[in-house]
């Protein structure tokens, strides 16, 4: 159906203020895998807590409704994703657990395409082969080392886990404190069962710690397996005073994490795991049970998807975006929407330090926003540039004290570079992710520089300046001259940005656009101009632009087979800040969103948009809602319409 762009704005703003929760915010779906929902199945059965068969119908409901035409699940919630080895097996565990006999479809299937894989379940990758040995079903000497001992390094030391990535040493230590004491779980009566339907006749061996599936898209460097092997031969019989001491202090670790974020984890993954390392602990009943509740944090269910369990929650993200998309051309219609947004980012703002951030080697949160609500008080720089940013666009900004505090914690995440990390600044040498032993994701050791941060930061930074006094003053402005900078150097000579957090160049271009123009860049530099001749040589014969994520995989551009609407948006959104509204590309893509858009006012996002850790691919459920609005308002409000 064809309407006029300002028709279609209309359809589009009541769509996106229909999803307006009571609280003021927005929150699509963040969506990953199964392998959460699946952790929570076996770590409540193994904390002696199985899923109540009350709940297990709509678990099902899920596994049924995200499962492959081959049998399995994937890892990538794209359709050109293949079945994933690792998010099947576990899978199958859960949906065991959940009562699903052996011959129903859904698990006959399932095992089948399982027992089809080169090297079957003993080849799934390592954070598999670990949770296989904590459900009992696998050995130990044949899951690569995660020693405890490492945290009792001095922490100066170049491969001390505090030089991490936050998600990888917090994995890390609970996965350590497992490891450290070999915990088995009990899945009852299922375990012997499990074992024959996993691996038949197959016994694990210590050399098949080495054994890689489809999953692997790291295999482990030279220097890695040299250091598993010296670690295995530890393992034979570990120092046992250092074992204890290394273990206390994990522990230690894990309950301070679980402190300051009210119990609730960096994410799903990382919570699931300290529900395991407390239980194993021996922790009272409380502990355990205050932990598996601020896993329901995680919850996500529908009547059509049936319960299943985020990685991540993205309320203040999704908020932000949807502010910034309804005031591009502002209607009276969405004026109480706004305000009550802009309550609700006012609200999510971290305003309650952590206690004893040297713990777990955290930065002080104070003055950020997070990706979510802020109750884990894990603060994000992008999350508090884009809140900024969108309170900034709704003149509703907070108090001085509160945006010198934000001020602060964005500075304090940017690298020498000049480029921003998302948590944290860079502690570790990039050297560490030749030790990466996940198999699964490429950038996930150390934290980093990323294009889209540093954007989404000078976007709030340098409309900042204005009204802030000195001394702070100068600093922004240096920290701003110095992103400007770090951006300028992440062009690629085709003209587009590389993106870390989404697909792919599209994603990056608009970012890095945006926050170039906000720092005073002007639309006819050279760079902008090079960047708005490689959106158009990339724009489709039917107006649009669409992107693959195997260009993500593989760091280059590969286009879609089909236009998308997000990545239409965020080409246009780039491209007419610096071309206007009246160049050809950008009339051929409003035409292509006019063409496109629903009777209901929606889009059709056939394909995944959103990435993390290097390899990771992910998606995001309102990016096709928010942004094709916010292109079709800067059109019609640089248009005069």
């Amino acid at each position: 159906m064809t309407h006029s762009p300002a028709h279609a704005h209309q359809l589009a703003m009541l769509r996106l203020l229909s999803h307006q929760r009571d609280d003021g915010s927005w929150e699509g779906e963040f969506v990953m895998n199964t392998t959460p929902l699946s952790q929570y199945v076996i770590v409540h059965q193994l904390t002696g807590r199985p899923v109540s068969s009350a709940r297990s119908g709509a678990m099902i409901r899920h596994f049924r409704a995200s499962v492959t035409a081959e049998g399995g699940w994937r890892l990538y919630p794209d359709p050109d994703a293949s079945p994933s080895p690792y998010c099947t097996t576990l899978a199958y565990i859960a949906l065991r657990l959940l009562g699903l006999p052996v011959d129903d479809p859904l698990t006959a299937g399932a095992r089948a395409w399982l027992h089809e894989q080169p090297g079957r379940v003993a080849a799934v990758p390592t954070w598999g082969k670990f949770w296989l040995a904590v459900c009992g079903l696998y050995d130990y000497r044949a899951v690569n080392a995660v020693p405890p001992e490492f945290f009792l390094l001095p922490r100066w030391f170049p491969v001390h886990p505090d030089r991490l990535y936050c998600y990888a040493r917090l994995i890390f230590q609970a996965m350590a404190c497992l490891y450290g004491t070999r915990f088995r779980g009990d899945l009852g009566p299922l375990s012997d069962d499990l074992r024959r339907e996993l691996f038949g006749g197959h016994k694990p061996r210590r050399s098949d710690r080495t054994l890689l599936g489809a999953d692997a898209s790291l295999p482990p460097s030279a220097v890695l397996r040299l250091g598993q092997s010296v670690l295995s031969w530890y393992e034979r019989r570990p120092v046992r005073a250092l074992r204890e001491r290394a273990l206390e202090r994990c522990l230690r670790r894990v309950e301070h994490e679980q402190q300051v974020t009210d119990e609730l984890g960096l994410s799903s993954i990382t919570g699931a795991l300290n529900v395991l390392a407390l239980h194993a602990s021996g922790a009272g009943p409380h502990a355990v049970e205050q932990a598996l509740e601020g896993l329901e944090h995680w919850r996500w269910e529908d009547q059509d998807g049936g319960t299943r369990y985020l990685g991540n929650r993205s309320a203040t993200w999704d908020t932000s975006f949807a502010v910034e998309a309804l005031l591009a051309y502002p209607t009276s219609a969405a004026h109480d929407a706004v305000r009550r947004a802009c309550g609700y980012l006012q609200d999510a703002q971290v305003t309650r330090e952590i206690e004893s951030p040297g713990i777990n080697a955290r930065i002080p949160a104070l003055g950020g926003w997070c990706f979510t609500d802020g109750a884990h008080r894990w603060p994000v720089s992008d999350c508090t540039g884009e809140a900024l940013a969108a309170l900034f666009h709704a003149r509703r900004a907070p108090c001085t004290d509160r945006l010198g505090q934000a001020a602060d914690f964005m500075l304090r995440t940017q690298n020498k570079d000049g480029g921003f990390g998302t948590y944290e600044p860079r502690r570790g040498s990039r050297l560490l992710e030749r030790l990466n032993p996940s198999e699964l994701f490429s950038h996930c050791m150390i934290e980093d520089s990323y294009a889209e941060c540093t954007a989404s930061v000078l976007t709030a930074l340098a409309p900042l300046m204005a009204d802030t006094p000195e001394p702070r003053r100068t600093r922004l402005r240096q920290a701003v001259s110095h992103g400007a900078r770090y951006l300028l150097r992440q062009q690629h000579r085709d003209g587009s940005w590389p993106a870390a957090w989404g697909i792919n160049r599209v994603y990056g271009t608009f970012f890095a656009v945006r926050g170039l123009l906000a720092t005073g860049c002007p639309p006819t530099h050279p760079r902008l101009q090079r960047a708005a001749a490689w959106l158009e040589s990339v724009q489709r014969p039917d107006g649009g632009w669409g992107e693959h994520f195997q260009g993500f995989l593989e760091r280059r551009y590969v286009p879609h087979r089909q236009s998308q609407p997000t990545v239409t948006a965020l080409a246009l959104l780039a491209l007419m800040e610096i071309n206007g509204p009246d160049h050809p590309a950008v009339r051929d893509g409003i035409c292509w969103l006019r063409t496109h858009q629903n009777p209901d006012g929606s889009w059709d996002q056939t394909a995944a948009t959103g990435a993390c850790l290097g390899t990771g691919v992910l998606d995001y459920l309102l990016y096709s809602e928010y942004f094709p609005l916010w292109a079709l308002g800067r059109w019609l409000t640089l248009t005069n319409c």
